[in-house]
């Protein structure tokens, strides 16, 4: 492994974690950053190109009241300029309370396969393809959220406390 191998899994990875904080702060911008244009995604019931996937996930997370992407694993298979990436990530989703459903929290475990390519200097997704290994769903029980909590509540974007000038 050379220098440029090295800085080439760097940017690699950090196109993986933009993603992360892309969806989980509803940063769509910062999600379609991770894609070259024309890129594909298959997300289960959402296979398609990315100007169809990003407003699907719009429509995805609206469903959930707060989402936590934590991506491990991150294998990364370099062959000159095109990669295979694969990410292991558990992604934690809880869903909206109403008035006749508690809320609930959906866990999953998936794999993150993608084919990335190094195109006008940089690297980014050409095509994704999310492996669901394994989902778990509990009920929150009522009072696990304490509305006097003291900690910083997280926001989507831009008004998430990551977004805060330096």
């Amino acid at each position: 492994m050379n220098i440029d191998d090295v800085v080439a899994r760097e940017r690699i990875r950090d196109v993986i974690y933009r993603y992360a904080r892309g969806v989980d702060r509803r940063d769509f911008d910062l999600v379609r950053s991770c894609y070259h244009p024309g890129a594909t995604d298959d997300h289960g019931s959402y296979k398609g190109d990315v100007d169809g996937f990003i407003p699907w996930l719009e429509g995805q997370l609206a469903r959930w009241s707060v989402t936590s992407h934590t991506m491990s694993n991150i294998l990364i298979e370099l062959h000159g300029d095109r990669a295979r990436v694969e990410t292991y990530a558990v992604a934690y989703h809880r869903t909206v309370a109403r008035d006749d459903k508690p809320a609930r929290d959906v866990t999953a475990g998936v794999r993150y396969v993608d084919d990335m390519t190094y195109v006008d200097g940089t690297w980014a997704i050409s095509r994704r393809v999310v492996v669901n290994d394994w989902v778990r769903v509990d009920d929150v029980p009522a009072g696990s959220v304490d509305p006097d909590d003291p900690y910083v509540r997280p926001r989507p974007f831009p008004h998430d406390e990551v977004y805060r000038p330096l």
